[in-house]
């Protein structure tokens, strides 16, 4: 019998999940039952139960992939200079590119309604969120001195990579409520709402 690869493992546990985002964003979390995400991607029951055990396990996944992903584009922004208001307009971009290709939007309405009635899944969100700005905080990268963001007491470049992340985490849920029910002509006008709205005086945008 030859031998599965790390490789294989993670695209088939990724073909999964995307079938389990299309079955979520058209049937809805209680809608879907774990024998339509197995319909949905076209593999045994068996296949799918070597990867989760469960309908939750599989929602729990998503959600935090989600989040890592949304916090890797942010952190990147951040570590490659960007300004704080570039760097939160990089992520609506993104999560609106993501929102045209799997729902992603919707998935995040779904996961934040789905937490507040199922307490294992909000304390995995809580967590996540926890590690995402220990991550952003902890990235030597994340602020650097005389940088492309201007002149900053040290305390100020320790704290802002933590401080954007928190403001992401207010402004996020809106725009995706908005991405979600209206599409990405709803919120064309917000990225660059952000960049005049969030411009810090003293600091200068990282490109002319």
């Amino acid at each position: 019998m030859p031998k599965v690869t790390s490789e294989y493992r993670a695209e088939r546990r990724a073909h999964i999940m995307a079938a389990a985002r299309r079955c979520f964003v058209r049937d809805g979390f209680h809608a879907s039952s774990m024998q339509d995400l197995v319909a949905e991607a076209g593999i045994s029951s068996g296949a799918v139960y070597r990867y989760f055990a469960s309908k939750d396990e599989v929602i729990e996944a998503i959600a935090a992939e989600n989040l890592d992903q949304v916090v890797a584009v942010l952190a990147q922004a951040i570590g490659e200079g960007a300004s704080p208001q570039a760097a939160l307009t990089a992520v609506l971009e993104f999560v609106t590119t993501r929102h045209r290709e799997d729902g992603f939007a919707a998935i995040a309405v779904l996961v934040w309604s789905e937490a507040l009635r199922n307490p294992p899944l909000a304390d995995h969100l809580r967590e996540a969120i926890t590690s995402a700005l220990a991550t952003l905080s902890g990235d030597p990268h994340a602020a650097p001195d005389g940088g492309a963001h201007g002149t900053r007491t040290d305390d100020t470049a320790h704290h802002e990579p933590t401080a954007m992340a928190e403001v992401l985490l207010c402004v996020l849920p809106g725009y995706l409520m908005r991405l979600a029910l209206g599409g990405a002509e709803a919120v064309a006008n917000v990225p660059g709402a952000v960049e005049r709205v969030l411009f810090v005086t003293g600091t200068s945008p990282a490109h002319p």
